[in-house]
């Protein structure tokens, strides 16, 4: 698995003047130790080629990288794994083309489709939204953080809650159970992505510190 913590996203589709690359680069300039490669607007050999250099940045500095959706660019670019959405391959099929070192997540929206991403292969589940997403309209209404404290409860898998996430939220979700924290436009929108990233990450693990679990 990934470590625990903040779970940050590389993203063409975000509000930011910067390419995915360089949101990547700085990431990995404040010490990101896992994140996702969303390409919804980049297609074909375009995104196997960006896919293949954001890998090569993420194992350079020692970080995890998932690629959002695409098993095969994943694949072809050497990721460390895949997370999946609603629509696209099942777990099951994704974890046959994956084989079983790669890492696999799923979205779900409670803890029952938590325990059945766990029977069909998933290492983690990203649960949510637990507030009001900004990077993406979804239609399943926001869990807020009792929701979450339940669903962390019922749920088999690590459990990182995403939609809304924000500094000024991240410590109430890590507090409520949450093995990570994905976060979106918080972070792509600052005007400092590094310095976001530590400040996401420290308050994260004063949540952790006040749930009564020593941060690792």
């Amino acid at each position: 698995m990934f470590p625990k913590g903040l779970y940050a996203l590389a993203d063409d589709g975000a509000s930011s003047p910067l390419s995915v690359e360089a949101q990547s680069e700085a990431l990995l300039r404040g010490g990101v130790r896992v994140f996702q490669l969303r390409l919804k607007r980049t297609t074909g050999a375009q995104a196997v080629a960006v896919t293949g250099r954001v890998v090569a940045l993420a194992r350079a500095a020692g970080a995890v990288l998932l690629v959002n959706d695409r098993v095969d660019w994943a694949m072809l670019g050497g990721a460390h794994g895949v997370h999946l959405g609603e629509e696209d391959l099942s777990a099951q099929e994704a974890r046959q083309l994956l084989g079983p070192a790669a890492l696999l997540g799923v979205t779900v929206r409670n803890g029952a489709e938590a325990r059945a991403a766990h029977t069909a292969g998933a290492d983690y589940v990203g649960l949510g939204p637990v507030f009001p997403p900004r990077s993406k309209q979804v239609a399943a209404p926001p869990l807020g953080l009792e929701g979450l404290r339940r669903a962390v409860e019922e749920s088999p898998l690590p459990v990182v809650a995403i939609g809304g996430v924000g500094l000024s939220s991240i410590r109430a979700v890590a507090r409520a159970g949450a093995y990570g924290a994905a976060v979106v436009s918080d972070l792509l929108g600052a005007d400092d992505i590094a310095s976001r990233v530590r400040a996401l990450e420290e308050e994260f693990l004063r949540g952790v510190a006040e749930r009564g679990i020593p941060p690792r």
